[in-house]
């Protein structure tokens, strides 16, 4: 049997949590969208789903996720609700044909991804996560230097992004373990930890040492956490993420050190050496670094639409994320423990 393609028209859109990513995101980069029809919005607020329906003229808005996945018509939805929600909405979703994406992170645990990404291959349909991050255009430029082996071996990465004290301001559900899964590595180390192995060309994991704490959140779920990992090919990752640091202003990075050159993201800077002199190969032409956050949920998302239009896979695949939680799953495990962490 061919496969079922989205080659005439729009592709029918379904978007299932109205809260603040679907706000300040999803709505108004789809909604701008030519080949992009949003069909209905689902949220168990019913004054909240009114409101956006009314917002962008859709007119079919639901207080039960199932009555929008029973519409035949939808050809994928946008999964953005608390963490807790993305196991059973993205597998009803799948069950009901429909391709989906979901926000990150995918899910709360290693088996909770598993069973998605199951269900994906069992059905055939798109399973796409939403790691913006790979869709900045800063990382997009270092992630083609590093494939042409621009840097050579990279034998260290160190990554971060770090907030200062009194700048969280998460939704409440953020804030309580069951639902969120877990603190500040859930929330901004799962997203840097997909950049930075992916940027490196996806090495395999060996083990991982890991350090939480918890210092203002009552819930116990940690504000601050610092990673090591060493992969099978000898390099070594670097993670820090924070909610809470003394510091001036919040910052994001990810920075790879190779064999025959390094490079800084965020602003982007790229140096080489030749003939023994350290060279700025950066490129002149790029977006402007203000605009690279905003710019990375635009190309996302195009990116999605795209692959359901013309049956193409996915970047940032529910099989990739599942890979993400395991490590995961062995960092809360060395904090715990207090000791490095074999991966099997």
């Amino acid at each position: 049997m061919p496969k079922e393609k989205v080659t005439n028209g729009k592709v029918k859109l379904g978007v299932i949590g109205c809260g603040a990513i679907a706000q300040v995101i999803h709505f108004p980069i789809l909604s701008k969208m030519e080949d992009v029809e949003i069909v209905a919005i689902a949220d168990s607020d019913k004054t909240k789903v009114q409101a956006i329906g009314e917002k962008y003229g859709i007119k079919t808005v639901f207080t039960d996720h199932q009555k929008l996945l029973a519409m035949k018509e939808i050809d994928a939805v946008h999964i953005c609700t608390p963490n807790n929600l993305h196991m059973p909405i993205t597998v009803e979703s799948l069950s009901a044909g429909k391709h989906v994406m979901v926000e990150k992170p995918i899910a709360r645990t290693y088996d909770e991804a598993k069973a998605m990404s199951d269900e994906a291959k069992k059905v055939k349909k798109k399973l796409m996560v939403g790691m913006n991050h790979r869709f900045r255009p800063d990382a997009m430029i270092l992630k083609n230097f590093v494939k042409g082996k621009e840097l050579g071996k990279i034998f260290y990465t160190k990554a971060g992004w770090l907030r200062r004290r009194g700048s969280w301001n998460e939704s409440d559900w953020a804030k309580k373990k069951n639902l969120s899964g877990g603190g500040v590595f859930m929330d901004l180390g799962i997203p840097m930890l997909d950049l930075s192995i992916w940027l490196m060309g996806n090495p395999k994991v060996v083990s991982v040492y890991s350090a939480m704490y918890n210092h203002f959140q009552k819930e116990g779920i940690e504000d601050s956490a610092a990673v090591m990992i060493r992969f099978e090919n000898d390099t070594v990752l670097s993670l820090e993420v924070s909610y809470t640091l003394l510091m001036e202003n919040d910052f994001m990075y990810t920075n790879l050190f190779g064999m025959l050159g390094g490079a800084l993201l965020n602003p982007l800077r790229i140096h080489k050496e030749m003939h023994g002199n350290l060279v700025n190969v950066t490129p002149t032409k790029m977006e402007r670094p203000e605009n690279n956050y905003r710019k990375s949920y635009e190309y996302e998302l195009t990116h999605f639409v795209e692959c359901v239009k013309h049956d193409r896979p996915v970047l940032s695949s529910g099989e990739e994320a599942m890979e993400i939680m395991r490590i995961s799953e062995a960092i809360y495990e060395s904090a715990k423990q207090k000791k490095e962490v074999v991966l099997k």
